[in-house]
């Protein structure tokens, strides 16, 4: 690999770790402030997103540069390309921490509903995808993605628990609807930062081993049903 394009490849790994770092922020502080009720926190994570956007085009600028001036082939070409679209996921990742922090700042000023959920749990493992796709990433493991995207499973079947509790509560008490409809808003955001991990540790899998699997879910997910493929 010529000496340049070597440069270039470490600063593109360099800056997608800080662009998924701050994605990774977001996501915490977050779910932190609606844990906490903490609407000042909330509005720091919607404030920060303008940086992380910044960084996301710089990134891509960055991406698009080396592919005109290098002409990179083989592994090479397989970062860039992988880096592009991780950069777009870690990006929207970013746009869905700060629509759970808008919910925030709503539900922190209004009486807290008792659900029959733990929240906490799922950002948990939300959270701990999305750092896992991440040291992925940087270890370049297709088994570790694997094991990612083997958890997208279990959010998502939370999210369909979240969605049934939250329709039995509407029913029982209209009155709380709106801070209802707003708990169902943090569970549909928190599935889809799942589903952006999942994507980033899919694009791990084709950058470290040439392989796509992006419509293989079947052949990576063991013991999911065909049901279930078919529904994505």
């Amino acid at each position: 690999m010529p000496i340049h394009l070597m440069r270039e490849i470490e600063n593109l790994k360099r800056d997608i770790l800080r662009v998924g770092a701050m994605a990774e922020q977001g996501v915490r502080e977050a779910t932190l402030a609606i844990q906490n009720r903490d609407g000042r926190l909330a509005r720091q994570v919607i404030e920060n997103d303008a940086r992380l956007d910044e960084m996301e085009v710089e990134v891509e600028e960055s991406c698009l540069k080396t592919l005109a001036l290098h002409q990179p082939v083989a592994i090479d070409l397989r970062f860039i390309i992988s880096v592009l679209k991780i950069n777009s996921d870690l990006e929207r990742v970013g746009d869905l921490a700060v629509s759970i922090a808008e919910r925030a700042v709503f539900l922190a000023t209004v009486p807290r509903v008792d659900l029959a959920f733990d929240f906490t749990a799922m950002a948990t493992k939300v959270q701990a995808m999305l750092k896992a796709s991440l040291d992925a990433l940087v270890n370049l493991s297709g088994q570790a993605a694997r094991e990612v995207i083997a958890g997208d499973d279990e959010v998502d079947a939370a999210n369909r628990q979240v969605y049934l509790l939250i329709h039995d509560a509407i029913r029982a008490n209209p009155d709380n609807t709106e801070p209802l409809i707003h708990l169902l808003s943090v569970s549909r955001h928190l599935e889809r930062i799942a589903d952006h991990a999942t994507n980033i540790a899919k694009d791990v899998i084709y950058m470290a081993e040439g392989e796509v699997v992006r419509h293989r879910q079947e052949e990576y997910l063991p013991g999911m049903t065909k049901k279930k493929v078919d529904e994505r």
